[in-house]
This record gives C-alpha cells, structure tokens and sequence, in this order.
C-alpha cells in the first residue's frame, strides 16, 4: 500500500474508494495487530473463555473506532513535525494526498463509533470511555514535553486489555491491571527501539523521547529493562489466572522473539528496526492471546 500511496504524488485524492484506502494507509490500520489481540485477552480473561458472539463483536468495535481516533488525531497534531522528518515527510497529510478537514472527520467519527460501543457494553465501559479516549489522544503531545513519552504510549495500548476485561465483566479487579501493566511496559520498550530511527530529528526540532536524551546505547539497555518487567509481569499474570503450561509455552516464545528482536536490531545498526518493529511485537502479540485463549478453553 505505501508505493501505492507514493505514487500519487502530491494529487488530491477525490475518489472515495481511493480517500478511503489512503486514510486507512495513513492510520497503519494493519497495525491494529499490536492492540486488538490484547483487548481480547483481557475479554478472555474476564470471560474465562470465549466471551459471548454480542460482547465480542462490540468490544472489536470500540477497538476499532478508539484506535482510528487516535491515530487519525496523531497524524494531524504532528504535521508541523512529519513535514520536516525524512522518515514521515511522504505520509498522506505532510504530502496534501488528503485534506486534514477529511481527517478530522474521520476522527470524530471513529470517537463516535467508539463511544457507541463502549455504551452498548455496559455502563461502567461507557463511564470510562471519555477518559480512556482522553489518553488515546494525549499521548500525541506527550513528545513535546517529556522524554517518557514511551511510557505514555505504553499506558495507551495497556488500556486495551483493561478495556477488554471491562467489556466483559463491568469491573476493574487486580488481574487486568497486572496485564496493562505487562502491555505498558512491553509497548514502552519496543517504541524506545522505534525511537531511535529519529535520534537525530528529535534533537535538532528539540522534541523529547529516551534515546535523544540518554542516546542510542542507553536507550537500548532502558529497552531491555522495561521488557524484562513485562515479562515478569506476563508471568504473574499466568500464576494469578492459574493458565496452564500452554500459557508459559507462549510466554517462551515471546522471550525468544525479545531476544532475537535485539540480535536483528542493535545501537550500531538500526536498518532493519521497522521489520523488527511490526513483525516481531505484530508475532507477540498473537502468540500471547493465542496462548492464553487455548489455555482458558483446554483445561489440561
């Protein structure tokens, strides 16, 4: 989808079909991999299994319209930015492929279609919802004002395992917050790695994260210990729902995909860190609802 995107140049896109493919490229909608699979592991959790067909359909809903919200509203509070970094500077807004009137549209009404979810499963959702969104898109400017925006970010993709747990059970109990708490952190470290590729952008536009701070080599050892508290926290998670070894199974792989994260990507050669970035956390994230949703339905 990106050459295609590239290859429209500065052309205004009219086309419907065409503006809707370009709002969705502009989102990462595929991306959605890193949240969704989360959201239904709190459900799972919560449900102890499979949550019902109505729930579930309503919670990947919310997802939906929460996730397009906040990206949609990055995209357009960073085009000051993205329009002076080399890495961004071809998205669809710094480039004029789409208006940013069409984005806020589709903003407001991706807010819409999550407020509408979270009302339609159960109040404490719909109580939360304001403020859970409020996250979502504060974290925009988090970078403008402090070198822990990771870990902001961190708290934003975290809230969709709460979110899930909520969706089913209308509670908040101990268990989903030690699983935001392993999200948080897991986010927050993998988006430190991320940071890196614009070392030297965030320090000349005098924009904040860890590796402008503390540089490359620091940032890249901060990394590994908030993953190493995701993983602890991971692993609380599976003794607190009483998951079986199959859990752990995925628990196994997923440390091997941090590891092999860090023999693919190091301070000294950053070139494949967007394979690593969506392959390797787009694989975790999988293997880690998959695990969990076998171990809650085989009982052995």
């Amino acid at each position: 989808m990106d050459n295609w995107v590239r290859s429209l140049n500065h052309q205004v896109i009219k086309s419907p079909i065409s503006k809707t493919w370009i709002l969705l490229e502009m989102i990462k909608f595929e991306h959605t991999i890193f949240a969704l699979p989360f959201a239904y592991l709190g459900a799972f959790l919560g449900a102890e299994g499979p949550p019902d067909l109505w729930t579930s359909l309503w919670i990947l809903v919310a997802m939906f319209g929460a996730r397009t919200a906040a990206m949609g509203f990055n995209r357009l509070v960073d085009i000051p930015f993205d329009s002076k970094n080399p890495r961004t500077k071809e998205r669809a807004l710094p480039k004029g492929l789409i208006k940013a009137r069409d984005a806020w549209i589709m903003v407001i009404a991706a807010s819409g279609i999550y407020f509408l979810s979270a009302y339609e499963l159960n109040l404490l959702a719909f109580i939360l919802s304001p403020a859970f969104l409020a996250v979502l898109l504060g974290y925009s400017y988090t970078k403008r004002f402090t070198s822990m925006c990771h870990l902001f970010l961190g708290l934003a993709l975290s809230l969709a395992p709460l979110a899930g747990w909520i969706g089913v059970k209308g509670n908040v109990e101990f268990l989903p917050l030690i699983l935001s708490t392993g999200v948080l952190f897991w986010v927050a470290g993998f988006d430190i790695l991320y940071g890196c590729l614009d070392y030297d952008f965030d320090r000349e536009q005098g924009l904040y994260s860890i590796p402008a701070k503390w540089g490359i080599n620091k940032a890249f050892w901060i990394s590994g210990i908030f993953h190493f508290l995701a993983f602890i926290s991971l692993v609380s998670v599976g003794f607190l729902a009483h998951l079986n070894w199959i859990y752990y199974c995925g628990l196994l792989a997923t440390f091997a995909l941090l590891v092999m994260q860090r023999l693919v990507v190091n301070p000294q050669d950053l070139s494949r860190m967007n394979m690593a970035f969506f392959t390797f956390n787009g694989a975790i994230s999988i293997i880690l609802f998959t695990a969990t949703a076998i171990s809650l339905i085989w009982k052995v």
